[in-house]
């Protein structure tokens, strides 16, 4: 179904959709892998825009030296500004790409922000920031987005409904890496994660910001995490829950 029509379709059906509950743990979203194996997945967000087009090259290259699987969260903004990148990121078998959003919006049907970053505001804004991203991942990929992560994490009740009809499960995260926040030390990141982490976790972090510390937090999360006989794994092939 072409563009247009799908959108006309998703217009009509939601046209009297309610916001609900606005959050990054609302009911519905997931948050983590159901499993009692020591398994983990890491994933990383792309933002974009003017501060958050960066790449941690470092922090990709170390994952690919040690085949660690992983899930990048590009945004459309991102990929503008990184599209030969973009296009060798999408070849990387270690990679899941998946969802961030057209241009890194909370996801909102009642023009809800967090953290300072405007949502979307109604059925078309959300309607475009899932689809309109997901078809250009799929252009590139030649695999279509089954997740989607809002910017900042945060989606309401209408807009899960929205993305589940777009056949994409909204995801946030189980480990907040804390490595969105400027300043943030590596071994506070480090810290962050290995005290928090559990079977099936899904652990947040960013490959767009380069410095930041990332990179130099997962070169010591690594290692512990398999001397503690935690395997990666990416999130397509395994049932999702969101928090209780």
């Amino acid at each position: 179904m072409n563009y247009c029509e799908r959108k006309s379709i998703v217009i009509e059906k939601f046209k009297n959709v309610v916001a609900g509950k606005f959050g990054e743990f609302t009911t519905g979203i997931m948050t983590k892998i159901t499993t009692s194996r020591k398994i983990i997945a890491l994933s990383f967000d792309a933002c974009g825009g003017p501060t958050g087009s960066g790449y941690d090259s470092s922090l990709i290259e170390f994952l690919k030296k040690e085949k660690i699987v992983a899930t990048l969260f590009v945004s459309g903004l991102w990929i503008g500004r990184n599209d030969s990148l973009f296009r060798r990121l999408c070849s990387e078998p270690l990679f899941e790409i998946e969802n961030h959003g057209l241009f890194h919006r909370p996801c909102s049907i009642a023009g809800k922000s967090r953290y300072g970053i405007a949502g979307t505001e109604n059925v078309n804004d959300v309607f475009d920031e899932i689809e309109l991203n997901a078809r250009q991942i799929e252009f590139y990929s030649k695999k279509k987005p089954r997740f989607y992560r809002p910017a900042a994490a945060a989606a309401d009740e209408g807009c899960i409904s929205i993305a589940n009809e777009l056949t994409e499960k909204i995801i946030t995260y189980d480990v907040l890496s804390g490595d969105a926040v400027p300043g943030t030390a590596a071994d506070e990141i480090e810290k962050n994660i290995l005290k928090k982490i559990r079977p099936g976790s899904i652990v947040i972090m960013h490959m767009n910001h380069p410095e930041r510390n990332g990179f130099e937090a997962l070169i010591k999360v690594v290692p512990e995490l398999k001397k503690q006989g935690y395997e990666f794994v990416k999130l397509e092939g395994f049932p999702l829950a969101g928090k209780k």
